[in-house]
């Protein structure tokens, strides 16, 4: 597939995280999908549309208010910054307060004939929690 028609992918799934239809993951993942961004053991299919229509999930998954798409080969990365509202639950083990986020983020996907084959997710989780202060930061001296 040329790297214009997996960025066209990838922007579809980035569309049907922020609000459409999770049974699109068929026709936009691979039969084999792996969402390292789940929870170990928790990575294919039906996993990621179990998370993506969880009670709450819309509210707080939030939306770009930068971004830079770069494609190179099979790979499509995203990065930038989302904002969302957090509604208040467990994050990474941590009580974390109901609140209003801005969040940098990268997303990787490699590609395979045209479909999703795996996806990663590197994001400011830290900088995530001392917003919302589930965390608070050291006094310096």
């Amino acid at each position: 597939m040329s790297i214009r028609e997996n960025k066209s992918v990838v922007e579809r799934f980035g569309e049907m995280v922020d609000g459409g239809d999770p049974n699109q993951l068929e026709v936009l993942c691979a039969r084999d999908f792996v969402n390292h961004a789940l929870p170990a053991g928790r990575n294919g299919i039906e996993a990621t549309r179990e998370f993506l229509s969880s009670p709450g999930r819309r509210t707080h998954a939030g939306r770009w208010v930068e971004r830079v798409t770069v494609a190179e080969r099979d790979y499509v990365v995203e990065y930038g910054v989302r904002s969302g509202n957090w509604p208040a639950g467990s994050f990474r083990g941590f009580h974390v307060p109901a609140g209003h986020y801005e969040r940098k983020v990268a997303f990787i996907f490699r590609l395979r004939d045209g479909r999703i084959a795996e996806r990663w997710e590197i994001g400011d989780d830290l900088g995530l929690m001392l917003q919302l202060g589930a965390v608070i930061q050291a006094a310096t001296a």
